[in-house]
């Protein structure tokens, strides 16, 4: 979003020096351009965001959700679950457990490989760190953003600081069946 506005910026200033100073002309018209382009740019990016934030957040329990197939690891049944959400009209976020990657392949994988897996923004994803536990972190984030979670975990070691897990709808429980995602927005 800083770029337009600078784009914007350095339009104005060269329409006013081209103004200023004789024999500038194809600067002013240069200038009166790039504006028309940055203002442009500045709208769309405005109009994006504001429909961004029209779409309620929903954030996913990874670790448990990639265990929703066949009981193995997998991240197809996050990525199913994400694409199914989006459909619908949210903004899902994945919040994952520090082992998740040494559960599907072995090894290690921060929020930006997850993300780029699942199609993702690294911003919509986390992994927490070695040795604390997902729930507190996805329990606060979904007080903190107003939003629901998927997950079959009902947190009950949770619920005295998080009262709203024991609120109906507010944990959407999910399946995999016969190779299709069902979850239980209602």
């Amino acid at each position: 979003m800083r770029i337009p506005f600078m784009l914007l910026g350095l339009s104005v200033l060269g329409y006013t020096l081209a103004q200023s100073l004789p024999g500038y002309a194809d600067l002013g018209f240069l200038a009166l351009v790039t504006g028309a382009a940055a203002l442009l740019l500045v709208a769309q990016a405005f109009w994006r965001r504001r429909g961004q934030r029209a779409q309620p957040y929903i954030l996913l329990d990874g670790s448990n959700v990639m265990h929703w197939g066949n009981g193995q690891p997998s991240l197809v049944p996050v990525r199913d679950v994400v694409s199914q959400l989006k459909k619908q009209g949210y903004r899902p976020g994945v919040v994952f457990d520090a082992n998740a990657g040494y559960k599907l392949e072995g090894r290690y994988f921060n929020h930006r490989v997850l993300a780029r897996r699942l199609g993702l923004s690294p911003d919509l994803v986390l992994v927490v760190n070695k040795g604390e536990p997902a729930d507190p972190f996805i329990l606060q984030a979904a007080q903190d953003y107003d939003a629901r979670i998927v997950s079959n975990d009902r947190f009950r070691d949770w619920s005295e600081h998080f009262p709203q897990v024991t609120q109906p709808g507010y944990l959407v429980r999910g399946r995999v069946h016969q190779g299709a995602v069902q979850l239980d927005l209602t």
